[in-house]
């Protein structure tokens, strides 16, 4: 493992998505834009989950293989869905951390899993056992997805199981109450038969897929796919008219977990933000949900950098040219000769450039080897960059520095805003 993955494995994010596959779990890695992908070899259109498995890669919840592949009829384990768990939902911790046995700190979920735990999403077994290797069912999902979002049943417990479910009579009863609540709230997704839950068997790829997803649906930081194995699903209700939101409106987003980004000034990196908050109307409709994407790419502006977004993308997958840009950037961090990269890329997302010119200025090539298997030829700019013993990168704060502002209305079409 190079010296870049024992510093920071897992929390130093690149500008895109890619995946590799580990001894257990498909780890996600954050890699140059080229090498993400949302379409998978053995996903077609036409496939009952494609919509939900496209949504959830498209928000780095999920990931696929090397080959291109999803394989999305493959058991999820106790410690990928943590992992899942964790990419998918902020929330509060509820209770202290434990110290299961069969999680050791260098555990490629070991993070994870004690978010999971503290969250409430997850718990162990007798003896501080948590089994992070065991696949799990169908019915641990759904409790996990209701306890950890505080799901509660609004009718009898009873009548909601057996109004839906023929095979009711196989709820386990710790479960009965969750999976109940969890039918409330349409997170449950039937394929083939909306009526068999087959609580017990164990969970594949892209069943927990639309499961969390429509836990997000829940929650309201995404929009409905309209499915006929969703259980409970209502129609959804048509807008009549286009919506037009005004040049000047101020968009809020946010982006991954990395505390700051860094390119060169000269450098034109891809990214993609999420809207942080609902833009509404003054009557409180929604326009555009949180959660719903922006992709365009960090280009060099005078004096620093500049966001500019070139299409919004709704959680339904509706695409829309979009005509905004933030604020220029003209932050800056001074690499020198001898720093550590390690602290340099820590908590921190990173074009091509700026990799190879830390890469360079540090002399630790691991960080450039990593860019070079994610198939960005990040070693041919290093050469850029050789024999500087300092180089001056933009910095970039996700949380104050990319808030969007509409450069020309943005004209929504019929149905779009739908929630």
């Amino acid at each position: 493992m190079s010296s870049f993955n024992r510093w920071q494995s897992g929390t130093a994010a690149f500008l895109a998505l890619s995946t590799i596959a580990g001894a257990s779990a498909p780890m996600v890695m954050m890699m140059p834009a080229q090498a993400q992908t949302t379409s998978f070899s053995d996903v077609s259109s036409s496939y009952w989950a494609a919509s939900f498995i496209r949504e959830l890669s498209e928000r780095d919840v999920i990931a696929g293989f090397p080959d291109g592949t999803f394989r999305p009829d493959e058991p999820v384990t106790r410690a990928q869905f943590a992992a899942m768990i964790r990419k998918a939902f902020s929330r509060s911790q509820e209770r202290s951390a434990v110290n299961f046995v069969d999680v050791s700190q260098s555990y490629w979920a070991y993070s994870a899993i004690q978010e999971a735990y503290t969250t409430g999403f997850l718990a162990g077994y007798p003896g501080n056992v948590f089994r992070p290797n065991q696949n799990i069912p169908r019915v641990q999902v759904l409790v996990s997805l209701a306890n950890g979002l505080d799901y509660s049943v609004s009718t009898e417990v009873e009548t909601v199981l057996q109004q839906y479910y023929t095979d009711a009579a196989e709820v386990p009863s710790y479960a009965r109450s969750s999976v109940a609540a969890a039918t409330d709230k349409q997170i449950v997704v039937n394929y083939p038969n909306i009526r068999l839950l087959n609580p017990n068997e164990v969970a594949t790829r892209a069943e927990v897929a639309a499961f969390i997803y429509q836990a997000l649906v829940s929650s309201g930081q995404a929009t409905a796919i309209t499915s006929p194995y969703v259980v409970g699903q209502r129609p959804p209700v048509q807008t009549p008219t286009q919506v037009r939101i005004p040049s000047g409106t101020t968009i809020p987003v946010k982006y991954g977990e990395a505390e700051r980004i860094l390119v060169t000034p000269d450098e034109t990196a891809p990214l993609t933000l999420t809207v942080a908050q609902n833009i509404t109307t003054s009557q409180g409709t929604v326009l555009i949900p949180s959660g719903s994407r922006v992709v365009g790419e960090l280009r060099p502006a005078e004096g620093g950098s500049q966001f500019v977004a070139r299409e919004l993308v709704l959680a339904s997958g509706q695409r829309i040219q979009l005509n905004a840009s933030s604020e220029v950037i003209t932050t800056t961090e001074e690499v020198r000769k001898g720093a550590s990269a390690g602290t340099i890329v820590k908590d921190a997302a990173l074009g091509a450039a700026a990799a190879a010119a830390v890469a360079a200025v540090t002399g630790d090539r691991a960080i450039a080897t990593e860019e070079v298997l994610g198939g960005a030829g990040i070693g041919g700019l290093i050469g850029l960059f050789l024999g500087r013993d300092r180089v001056t990168l933009i910095r970039v704060d996700p949380n104050q520095d990319l808030n969007l502002t509409l450069n020309s209305d943005l004209v929504l079409p019929t149905g779009s805003t739908n929630q």
